[in-house]
């Protein structure tokens, strides 16, 4: 058994989840270096939300679910549990959301800066086609459980 199944089964003896509530495992940013610094932003409590380019052929984060949160080595951090999803165009992301992303100093300019070069990067690179404010994105909101 692997860490991350083994992490999965001992957090679900503890909390009496069904091991089918968990949606994904993953790592944030596209590097180990940025997993490594947004785990730890969500094992602290600090990062409670994300944004990524919606993709249509991807199934959108269910509310009540579980993920783990791994880190630049891909090993678990920690545990969260999705609360809200909303898609809309990348203008209309609000300063709270911004806020609740944790990176940075927290504002919205910082905040919009490094997400448009991200995405721009992302849409480019990996979905092959041009970013605009007009880009749908998924906003989610999520609390850590463990």
């Amino acid at each position: 058994m692997n860490s991350i199944n083994k992490f999965w089964l001992d957090f679900c003896q503890k909390h009496q989840v069904n091991p089918a509530a968990l949606e994904e495992a993953f790592a944030f940013g596209r590097n180990s270096t940025d997993a490594n610094a947004l785990s730890d932003l969500v094992d602290r409590g600090i990062k409670t939300a994300t944004t990524s380019v919606y993709n249509p052929n991807e199934d959108l984060p269910t509310v009540g679910m579980y993920a783990i949160v791994l880190d630049g080595n891909n090993q678990p951090v920690c545990v969260i549990q999705t609360k809200t999803v909303e898609v809309m165009p990348f203008k209309n992301v609000s300063a709270k959301h911004a806020y609740l992303e944790g990176e940075g100093d927290r504002s919205y300019e910082s905040w919009r800066k490094v997400h448009e070069k991200f995405f721009t990067w992302e849409c480019q690179e990996i979905l092959g086609r041009k970013f605009t404010d007009e880009t749908e994105v998924v906003c989610e909101t999520f609390a850590k459980v463990q």
